[in-house]
């Protein structure tokens, strides 16, 4: 007796890969248009013929530069994770998370030692409010990633080596962190 054959395979679900790819495109939307802003402020203070930035603040670009320096190799990191995480290699998988949380840990010092050495105060002007809250919602952004690594970590480590959608999520993370931190560092510390 003849017999059909069995019904193919379901899709594969993607809920964490596209979930993330809806967190990017919120936070993309969300740091794009504090920039507009940002620089929308800028533009109408220096055509009114004002100081942008006042006279006494001065932040280091060493504590920017390591920021924007410290995403490559995050990057590098997220992606070797991806590809150990291909091939079931839990240790070289649990050693790219891991430089990848460092990286992460190497961006927030830098930030938080931005804010340090500034020493500008919050009510200042236009321009200390829309410095905090654009490089305060990066690092808040940075701490989600940061987070986002423990918990990719601790789910591929703990035993869900088949679930490698975590980890493709995280490195998806932290392209776009990346990619949006470059127009935040280029606005608020280069151009200023």
């Amino acid at each position: 007796m003849l017999a059909l054959p069995s019904a193919p395979a379901p899709a594969p679900r993607r809920q964490v890969l596209v979930g993330t790819a809806l967190v990017v495109a919120a936070a993309a939307s969300l740091v794009g248009g504090m920039t507009a802003l940002f620089l929308r402020f800028r533009s109408v203070a220096i055509d009114n013929g004002e100081l942008w930035v006042p006279k006494d603040v001065k932040f280091s670009m060493v504590g920017a530069n390591v920021m924007w320096i410290t995403l490559l190799p995050l990057c590098i990191f997220a992606q070797w994770a991806v590809y150990a995480a291909k091939r079931g290699d839990r240790a070289h998988t649990g050693v790219a998370l891991g430089l990848s949380g460092l990286m992460a840990l190497a961006f927030i010092n830098a930030q938080a030692f931005i804010y340090a050495t500034t020493k500008m105060p919050v009510n200042l002007g236009t321009y200390s409010v829309m410095f905090y809250a654009l490089t305060g919602v990066v690092l808040l952004l940075a701490i989600v990633g940061l987070g986002f690594t423990i918990a990719a970590a601790f789910r591929y480590l703990g035993g869900r080596t088949s679930d490698r959608e975590v980890v493709s999520a995280h490195a998806l993370y932290w392209y776009a962190f990346a990619t949006v931190f470059t127009v935040v560092w280029f606005v608020v510390y280069v151009t200023k």
